[in-house]
């Protein structure tokens, strides 16, 4: 099972950096805005978050591994507004088919994007456009 996870978290880092990889446009104008993002992610009792991933759209992503916990809660990031999207991902565990693990995409205070996955191996991700 903990093979499992490590393929399922090594997939999903893969696949958000391939789906974020693409240089913008050089006509596309740079924004002075910021946005402040905070990742969230809730776990049914007993689930046990491994991993988490996020990326901001520009080229950076950071990766949380060894978590071992129901819940966890980012750090406040400083995104510029000139990332076209933003996507966060975990993966995790959970102790019957029932299980569930939730995440969560806070910008400016405001939840702007969720997703969830139920069951035993969870792998829930969110992704939002920022333009």
């Amino acid at each position: 099972m903990n093979r499992i996870t490590k393929i399922l978290s090594l997939s999903l880092i893969l696949s958000l950096t391939l789906l974020f990889a693409c240089k913008k446009d050089k006509k596309d104008a740079p924004s002075n805005n910021m946005h402040k993002v905070v990742f969230k992610a809730i776990g049914s009792t007993g689930t046990k978050i491994s991993n988490a991933v996020y990326t901001d759209g520009s080229g950076k992503a950071e990766t949380f591994t060894s978590l071992n916990t129901q819940n966890w809660t980012s750090n406040e990031y400083t995104i510029s507004s000139s990332a076209h999207a933003v996507s966060f991902g975990v993966s995790g565990t959970g102790v019957d088919a029932n299980s569930t693990l939730v995440v969560e995409i806070w910008i400016d205070g405001v939840k702007a994007a969720d997703g969830k996955s139920t069951g035993t191996i969870l792998s829930p991700s969110a992704t939002i456009a920022l333009k």
